[in-house]
C-alpha cells in the first residue's frame, strides 16, 4: 500500500509544527500543510519555511481574508449571534472557513487523508470534522491528538525538541491563541485557573483600560441592509471596517471579555477574548436595529441570535439550518440602513447618536408636548381589551368565591 498523502490544517504553532514529523514517523505520510490567513498578520510570516523545516513536502498559505469577513463574519454579525452571553464567535467562525479550503486543496494535490490539530477535548475538532464530513465525506481524518501519547503542551514542547522543529512557544510563556482579524482569544497557563486575574502581558489587541487615554473618542458606523460599509464617513470595504475598528477600540481599551464557557463537549473552560472592532460593530448593529425594527420582528430576531450562535459555536456551518435562518436574517435587514455614533472612552461604549431614514420612531407621536396626531383617550378602550383575559380570570375567580345561595339569587 503506498504511503498515504495527509493535508494537514497548518498555523504553525506549536501543536501543528510537531504533527508535520508525527505523520511522517507514524504513518511514513507525505505530509501538505495548508494555512488560511484569516487576519493572524505576522504570525504567517516564513510559515513555508517553517513547514519545510518540519518534514512537510509543500505549504499553501491561502490569503481568505476577504471570504471569511463577507462570508461567515458579517453573516454571523447581522444576526445578532453571540454566545454564552459575551463570545462573539472568532475562532468558531474562522474554521468552517479554513477546513473548507483545506478540502478544495486535499482534492486538487490527490490526497489520501485529512488532518487537524485539534485536541480531543476542545471545540474545534467538531468544527474541523463536520466540515469534513459535509464537503469531503470519501476522506478519512487522522487527529493525532485522539492518538498519540502526547498529553500536555510541556510534552508537545519535548517532542519539538527531539526533531528540532522550530516552535515560538516555551514553558514560561505558554499560552494557547488563536488570532484573526476578527478577535485574539488566549486559554492555558494559569488562565486555567478561574480565580487567576489576566496580566497585562497577556493581551494584543487591546490597551488597559485604565492606560487608554482620558479623552473619550467619538466613531460613527454607517450600515446598508445590516452590512458595514463606512466609518466616520468614509467608505470602506468589511475587512477594512474591522481593521480601522480594531484599531480605535484597541487603543480605548475595548472589547476584552474573560469568560467561563460550555464546551460542546460538555466541560467548561476559561478563555480571554479580545474583539474591539467587533464589539463596536455589534452595539452600532443593535441600536440600529432597534431604529427601524418593529418590536415584533425584533423579538424575533431575538429568538434566533442565540440559535445561530450555538450553530455557529457547534461547527454546523454547512446545514440547511444556517441557510434557513441566513435567509430570515436577511429579511429583517432590508430596513437596516443607517448611521450610529458612539463614544469610546477607558473601556466603556455608549450610544450617542442614531440617523435613519428608514427609522420607525417619530417626534410627533412620543412627544410630551402638545400634539395633533395621537389621542390619549384611545388608551382607555385599549387597556379594556389589552386586558380582558385577565379581567375576565378575575371576575370568574370571584363568581367562584360567592356563597351558593347569592349564585341562586343571581
Amino acid at each position: 500500500m503506498p504511503n498515504p498523502r495527509v493535508v494537514l490544517a497548518y498555523s504553525g504553532g506549536l501543536d501543528t509544527s510537531i504533527i508535520v514529523p508525527w505523520l511522517r514517523e507514524n504513518y511514513g505520510a507525505d505530509v501538505i500543510c495548508v494555512a488560511a490567513d484569516v487576519g493572524q498578520g505576522e504570525e504567517l510570516s516564513g510559515l513555508e519555511a517553517k513547514a519545510a523545516a518540519s518534514g512537510a513536502s509543500a505549504c499553501y498559505v491561502e490569503d481568505l481574508r476577504d471570504e471569511f469577513v463577507q462570508d461567515f463574519v458579517i453573516p454571523t454579525l447581522r444576526a445578532g449571534a453571540i454566545y454564552g452571553r459575551k463570545y462573539l464567535l472568532g475562532t468558531s467562525m474562522a474554521r468552517p472557513i479554513i477546513a473548507k479550503r483545506q478540502v478544495e486543496i486535499a482534492k486538487q494535490v490527490g490526497a489520501t487523508h485529512l488532518a487537524h490539530g485539534c485536541t480531543g477535548k476542545g471545540n474545534d475538532q467538531v468544527r474541523f470534522e463536520l466540515t469534513y464530513g459535509a464537503l469531503a465525506p470519501e476522506l478519512p481524518v487522522i487527529a493525532p491528538w485522539r492518538e498519540w501519547d502526547i498529553r500536555s503542551r510541556e510534552d508537545a514542547l519535548a517532542y519539538a525538541a527531539k526533531f528540532d522543529v522550530p516552535v515560538a512557544a516555551t514553558k514560561e510563556k505558554i499560552y494557547s491563541r488563536d488570532r484573526n482579524l476578527w478577535h485574539v482569544s488566549h486559554e492555558g497557563g494559569p488562565l486555567e485557573d478561574p480565580a487567576f486575574e489576566p496580566t497585562e502581558d497577556i493581551f494584543l489587541m487591546t490597551r488597559s483600560p485604565e492606560d487608554a487615554p482620558p479623552r473619550p473618542e467619538y466613531v460613527t458606523v454607517a450600515f446598508e441592509e445590516g452590512y458595514p460599509v463606512a466609518v466616520d464617513g468614509e467608505a470602506l470595504s468589511p475587512v477594512q471596517v474591522i481593521e480601522r475598528l480594531n484599531q480605535v477600540g484597541g487603543l480605548h481599551g475595548i472589547g476584552r471579555i474573560d469568560l467561563v464557557e460550555d464546551r460542546l463537549v460538555g466541560m467548561k473552560s476559561r478563555g480571554i477574548y479580545e474583539t474591539p472592532g467587533g464589539t463596536i460593530l455589534y452595539a452600532a448593529h443593535s441600536e440600529l436595529e432597534q431604529l427601524v425594527l418593529d418590536r415584533r420582528t425584533l423579538a424575533l430576531k431575538d429568538l434566533i441570535a442565540p440559535r445561530y450562535a450555538d450553530l455557529v459555536y457547534e461547527g454546523r456551518w454547512w446545514t440547511t439550518e444556517r441557510v434557513a435562518m441566513d435567509a430570515l436574517v436577511n429579511e429583517t435587514q432590508k430596513a437596516v440602513t443607517g448611521t450610529i455614533r458612539l463614544k469610546l472612552h477607558r473601556g466603556n461604549l455608549t450610544v450617542a447618536g442614531r440617523w435613519s431614514a428608514q427609522s420607525l420612531y417619530d417626534e410627533r407621536f412620543v412627544t410630551f408636548g402638545e400634539d395633533d396626531v395621537y389621542q390619549q383617550a384611545d388608551a382607555a378602550g385599549f387597556i379594556r381589551l389589552f386586558g380582558l383575559s385577565g379581567r375576565v380570570a378575575a371576575l370568574k375567580a370571584q363568581e367562584a368565591a360567592l356563597p351558593p345561595t347569592l349564585h341562586a339569587a343571581d
